[in-house]
């Protein structure tokens, strides 16, 4: 049986996926009153981006995967909006990168989300 709160994940972030896919999408999303939550994170995504660069400078974001960007945004936005423990966030993001991204998508979510969540210099932020 699956947890309703990784399903409502899996939900959203199939939402901000296809959202994120064309300017068109990004646009409707933008204006769709009956998605608050993704509205307001399509609104932030420059800088939910320029925090997800400082976690992986070696990678522009037009080279990271659409996936496992939806899935970064995502993440950090809920780290920001809700009190969910970091870890929780992190594992529930490496257990959406198995589902839909490919097969390096878990270790390097994993790896942007451990600097941006749980470096010791963040943590207090």
């Amino acid at each position: 049986m699956t947890d309703y709160r990784h399903e409502r994940r899996q939900k959203f972030f199939q939402q901000i996926f296809a959202a994120t896919f064309s300017d068109a999408n990004l646009e409707l999303a933008r204006q769709d009153i009956s998605r608050p939550t993704l509205a307001k994170l399509i609104g932030v995504i420059p800088d939910l981006d320029a925090e997800i660069q400082t976690a992986a400078p070696e990678r522009p974001l037009k080279d990271i995967n659409k996936v496992d960007l939806a899935i970064l945004r995502m993440t950090i936005f809920e780290s920001r909006e809700k009190k969910t423990p970091k870890k929780v966030l992190i594992n529930e993001a490496i257990e959406l990168a198995k589902e839909f991204g490919t097969e390096n998508s878990p270790k390097f979510i994993n790896g942007a989300l451990a600097k941006l969540l749980l470096d010791p210099q963040t943590e207090n932020e």
